[in-house]
């Protein structure tokens, strides 16, 4: 069986790794500026190696809180953990991220670059919040870095993922300089607008995916946008199974699950057969907020409306901004076949993310917002510190790219260079 090998820049937590390996791609190295994503990339290469060598009891203690995670770690070969390269893609350290992929690679071809810098430059609501539109951010030329790193690998293709306003910022300019740039370091690009929900997440969650070829290369670059993967599920999916929990309850490690599994949690490989729930915690809340949350789950199980801000009783009101993000209090909807976009923003609070269950009364937990994300629950969000970190996870979820795209991706790409082959 062949293996491809692929780097994954600015990885996150990995949601666009996990996929490629679950594909059947094998990671060379990861580089992450993020401490907390690293220590969640390191995890899960315990899990996938400890799977790989039927040590996969070990992991579950992990999860039960049995080991530590240095305990954990200390099960797993120093050269895979030191696959995870924490430092930031840049002038300053590029060369001695370097040195640690070629030592890696063992002087092995790399067949992908995957992953897309940080979106915050290039999305629309970064530049609404921003002073001069993000103008001076330098993360909007990160993409300069990513073509130099595609210079010295020459992969076979490149995935690179951001946000839809990528097409908008500076009028369109970064999106022309980016694709000049990747045609003089020698790849044509194609650009793909995809929707999660067509790849079976239960968000709607739009992205663009840019694919690079190599010049000359002559396999032909899948069309992404016909995927569509017929939906016959709803949101409630995620939440039936998970036990209930009130504001400020619940459990980081081994947390029994409320009943048996449903067809979307297996065929998504979300439930893929341990019996081990982490991480599902409710955040505390105060009075006036379950209030609030109260009125708008109510809103929405009756007529299938939003509450705006402007309707809450005066009382109910913290702020005299009427103009804008009216609708900052809203549900998740369980009874249709997507939720809205799960972004970074759920780690500072959880108004825009409001459980659906008004006997609950609460924001959705870490585990809730991975399932709407499409990670297994087998996949665990480490923060810096080894008890649980639940801004840190959130973050991780909310900047993710959906395991499940992410190995419907893979698995089409993989299916073209297999072709060719």
């Amino acid at each position: 069986m062949v293996n491809f090998r692929y780097i994954s820049l600015f990885s996150g937590a990995g949601g666009l790794s996990e996929g490629f390996i679950k594909a059947g791609f094998k990671p060379v190295c990861h580089v992450e500026t993020d401490r907390g994503a690293c220590f969640t990339l390191k995890t899960r290469i315990a899990y996938h190696y400890l799977k790989e060598t039927n040590q996969f009891d070990k992991y579950i203690e992990y999860l039960k809180g049995s080991l530590s995670r240095p305990e954990l770690y200390n099960l797993v070969p120093a050269e895979l953990l030191e696959t995870v390269i924490n430092l930031p893609i840049g002038s300053k350290f590029n060369r001695q991220i370097h040195k640690q992929i070629h030592q890696k690679l063992n002087n092995r071809a790399v067949d992908l670059i995957i992953g897309g810098p940080p979106c915050q430059a290039y999305s629309l609501v970064g530049r609404a919040r921003s002073s001069d539109g993000m103008e001076s951010d330098s993360r909007n030329y990160l993409y300069v870095h990513y073509a130099k790193y595609l210079e010295r690998y020459q992969p076979k293709f490149f995935v690179f993922e951001n946000v839809i306003g990528l097409k908008s910022a500076k009028g369109g300019r970064y999106l022309s300089n980016m694709k000049n740039l990747f045609k003089k370091k020698g790849y044509n690009t194609e650009l793909f607008i995809l929707e999660a929900n067509n790849f079976g997440v239960l968000q709607k969650r739009k992205r663009i995916i840019i694919i690079g070829k190599k010049e000359g290369l002559k396999i032909e670059i899948p069309d992404f946008e016909l995927v569509k993967s017929p939906q016959k599920f709803e949101v409630d999916n995620i939440f039936s199974d998970l036990p209930e929990l009130k504001a400020g309850e619940g459990i980081n490690k081994f947390l029994t699950y409320k009943k048996n599994t449903n067809d979307y949690l297996e065929n998504a490989s979300i439930r893929n057969g341990i019996d081990v729930l982490t991480q599902h915690i409710a955040r505390p809340h105060t009075l006036q907020d379950k209030k609030i949350y109260k009125i708008a789950v109510k809103k929405w199980n009756k007529n299938k409306t939003r509450l705006n801000y402007k309707d809450l009783p005066n009382e109910l009101k913290t702020h005299n901004n009427e103009n804008s993000f009216l609708d900052r209090f809203k549900v998740v909807a369980s009874n249709e076949p997507y939720s809205h976009t799960v972004v970074a923003h759920i780690a500072k609070d959880g108004h825009y993310y409001i459980h659906p269950d008004i006997k609950q009364n609460r924001s959705i937990t870490v585990r809730e917002a991975a399932r709407l994300q499409s990670f297994p629950d087998d996949y665990y969000f480490e923060g810096v510190r080894e008890c649980a970190n639940r801004t840190a996870a959130f973050t991780q979820i909310g900047n993710a790219v959906p395991p499940l795209m992410a190995y419907e991706i893979a698995t089409l790409i993989k299916k073209k260079i297999c072709q060719k082959n």
